[in-house]
Parts: structure tokens; C-alpha cells; sequence
């Protein structure tokens, strides 16, 4: 007969305890704000390097001789590698010294985007971007747990928050920049740049950001056990139908725009999501730690609202930019407060709970990419934000129905 120990027992039941203190609670009782904002240049890299070939298809496909549509690829086999290897990868290395993971996971996107920079063969570039989402999985699995780890406990929301910059910053400048350097120059140009600053990234995790301890052997709890803990699948549930409501409206936002004769280029629309995103995360900073559930009812509210916008105002282009503001602030904040929660709601075992949020993430990016394109195909634009404003609706009426676990009034 086995016997649990309590604090196996707490890891498995719920949160039980905070995340392990770090090495020096006295130096880290300020907020780490270097540390995170090398977090932060980290996360903006791989969310530009996941979507960069976005913007360059026809060039990669002229250089690499091949067709636009496996160049797409580019991007498939990047978000296919994180989706396979996110959780394995975390549960693997929960235990380990969290810096030496990260550094590894640095170096593996590294060598990933070197690989893509110079290679001519269509299949290693491939098999390439499938190992730099898989180093990508293990990063994103991981960042979250570590953020919380080297921040005291009062201050993690914001530290998530500021380590969330990256993607925002990442969707408004790293990959309209990255598209115009290809697009100018060569693509391969676009690769080299990022191969380099993912080089400076490594270096100034290695010089900036303070090592912190892996999960304790015997707070580790099995996947299934991760995913039943109170709160974790209402939260991935959540993630799923917000992301969905984003990602088919982002993904095809070129087709709405030119449906509605708007005159708003599509670079002009991301450029102002994107700031807007960016003070989203900033609005989320501020309250995160006191008030997590109603900022995530007003975020997904006004989520709902920006939807509307589009619907009802897409003749108008003060109205679908008022909207894209609006979404922008209001989906901002989304990662930060979505992993602030699953973090909560899984205590010891937030890393994994975190890859599995990594997971949802992609899942959601490749089902929007289908069901937009069904949509686009079959009905006109306007279905795209109809279809976000009922997904967002679900999303709420989620987080509603799980106030007791998932997002509680007083986690």
C-alpha cells in the first residue's frame, strides 16, 4: 500500500503552498524588473519567429524554389513542434534548475533560426522550424513558472505581466519589421537578424537573469492529475474559446477590411492592435495582483464589445478603429491573466499547467485558421467578428459558471 505525503497530497488536491521561494527572498522582495523584461525580449523573438514567414511567403518561396503554400509551412511546422513537445518537454525538466533550462531552450531556438538563415533545402528548413517550436514549447511552457519563481509573492501578477510584453510587442513591431527587411532585402536577412538577437537574448539571460530552483520531486503530480486539479480545465476551457474568438478575427482581418471598403490597410490595423495591446498589458499590470477576476470579466466584456463594433460599424473607419482599440486593450492582457490564473489554480505544478496553456494557445491558432477559412469561403467577412462575439460569449459565460475554482474572487 502507498502513502502520499502531505505535501504530494497538497500538489495534487490544489495549490497547497506558493511556488518555491527563491534562493534569496530578501533580494528578490523588489520586483526583478530586468530579469523579466530579458523574459519579456525572449517572448518577442519567439512570437516573431513563429510568425514572421507570415509576411514572407512569396519571397521564401522564390529563394527556396518552391510553392507559397509550403512555405507557409514555415509557420505550420513552427506551432506543430510546440503543440508536440510543450508538455513533454516541461515535465521532463520541471525539476531541473530552471536558468540552465532556459538557456538551453535560448540556444535551441538559436541554432534553429541559423539552420533556417542559410539552409537551401526545403526539408531541413522544415525539420529546422519544427525543433526551434519545439525549443519555442519548452520556453513558453516554462517562463511563467520561472516569472513567479524569482518575484515575490505579492508582486507576481505584475511580473507576468511584464513578461507578457513580448508578444504584443512582438505582433505590432518584430514581425512587420521582420517582413519589411525580407521583403526589402532578402528573406533570409529577416532569419539572421532574429538568429542574432536570439543570441543577445541568451547572453543577457546568462548575465541578467537569477538561477531559481526546478519542482520539488515529491510535488510532482502526473498530467491527468495536473488537468483535474480545481480550476485547471475551466481555465483551459476559457483559454480555447477566447483564443479561438481572437485568432479567427486576427488571422483573417485582411479579409474584413477589404470587405468593408475601409480604406485601412492591414499593416496600419495591426500596428494600432498592437499599441493598444501593449497598454492592455500595461492596464493589466496595474491590478493583476488585487483584483485578477474582475479584470478578467471586464477584459472578456469588452472583448465582446470590440466584436460588436466590428459587426454593427463596418462601413465606418472611426468605428473599426475605435474597435480595434478596443480589442487590442482588452486582449492584451490576456496571456498575463490567463497564466495567472492556471498558475494559482496549480500551485506547485504551475510549469506544466503552463504548457498545457501553451498547447490550448496553438491548438486554437490552428482551428481558427481552419474555421476562418470556412467562413471567408462560405459566408461574407462579417461572419468572422459574428463568430468572435459568440465565441467570447462562451468564454465568459465560463468563467462565470467556474467562479468557485477557476479565477475566484479571493484565490
Amino acid at each position: 500500500m502507498s502513502h502520499t505525503s502531505p505535501r504530494t497530497e497538497r500538489a495534487v488536491q490544489g495549490p497547497g503552498r506558493p511556488d518555491p521561494a527563491p534562493d534569496n527572498a530578501d533580494h528578490h522582495a523588489r520586483l526583478p524588473v530586468a530579469a523579466l523584461l530579458v523574459m519579456a525580449f525572449m517572448g518577442f523573438l519567439l512570437i516573431t519567429t513563429e510568425t514572421m514567414p507570415a509576411g514572407l511567403l512569396a519571397q521564401i518561396a522564390t529563394g527556396m524554389s518552391t510553392s507559397e503554400g509550403v512555405a507557409g509551412q514555415f509557420s505550420g511546422v513552427f506551432a506543430l513542434g510546440t503543440i508536440v513537445a510543450a508538455i513533454p518537454a516541461v515535465t521532463l525538466t520541471r525539476g531541473l534548475r530552471r536558468k540552465p533550462v532556459f538557456v538551453v531552450g535560448g540556444l535551441g531556438l538559436l541554432a534553429a533560426n541559423v539552420v533556417t538563415t542559410f539552409s537551401d533545402a526545403i526539408a531541413l528548413s522544415l525539420a529546422a522550424r519544427l525543433v526551434g517550436g519545439a525549443f519555442a514549447g519548452l520556453l513558453w511552457g516554462m517562463t511563467a513558472g520561472y516569472a513567479r519563481r524569482i518575484t515575490a509573492p505579492q508582486h507576481t501578477g505584475r511580473a507576468l505581466a511584464i513578461a507578457s510584453l513580448g508578444v504584443p510587442t512582438g505582433l505590432a513591431v518584430g514581425t512587420p519589421f521582420g517582413s519589411w527587411l525580407g521583403s526589402t532585402f532578402d528573406w533570409r536577412w529577416s532569419f539572421g537578424t532574429l538568429a542574432i538577437l536570439t543570441a543577445v537574448a541568451v547572453l543577457l539571460v546568462v548575465a541578467l537573469v537569477p538561477d531559481a530552483p526546478g519542482q520539488e520531486a515529491e510535488t510532482q503530480a502526473g498530467l491527468n492529475q495536473v488537468l483535474r486539479l480545481p480550476g485547471v480545465a475551466a481555465i483551459l476551457a476559457v483559454i480555447v474559446a477566447w483564443m479561438l474568438a481572437h485568432n479567427i478575427s486576427y488571422t483573417y482581418i485582411s479579409s474584413y477590411l477589404a470587405s468593408g471598403d475601409l480604406g485601412i490597410s492591414v499593416d496600419v490595423a495591426l500596428v494600432v492592435f498592437g499599441v493598444a495591446a501593449i497598454g492592455g498589458i500595461a492596464l493589466s499590470g496595474a491590478v493583476i495582483d488585487r483584483a485578477l477576476r474582475p479584470l478578467v470579466l471586464g477584459s472578456i466584456t469588452s472583448f465582446v464589445l470590440a466584436g460588436g463594433l466590428l459587426v454593427v460599424g463596418r462601413g465606418s473607419t472611426v468605428v473599426v478603429l475605435v474597435a480595434i482599440v478596443i480589442w487590442g486593450l482588452a486582449f492584451g492582457g490576456a496571456a498575463a491573466q490567463l497564466q495567472t490564473a492556471i498558475s494559482i489554480a496549480a500551485g506547485d505544478n504551475a510549469d506544466v499547467a503552463n504548457s498545457m496553456l501553451g498547447v490550448a494557445f496553438n491548438v486554437a491558432i490552428f482551428a481558427a485558421a481552419v474555421i476562418g477559412a470556412v467562413l471567408i469561403g462560405t459566408f461574407d467577412p462579417v461572419a468572422l467578428p459574428v463568430v468572435m462575439v459568440a465565441l467570447a460569449l462562451a468564454a465568459l459565460s465560463l468563467t462565470h459558471a467556474a467562479r468557485r475554482s477557476a479565477i475566484p474572487v479571493r484565490p
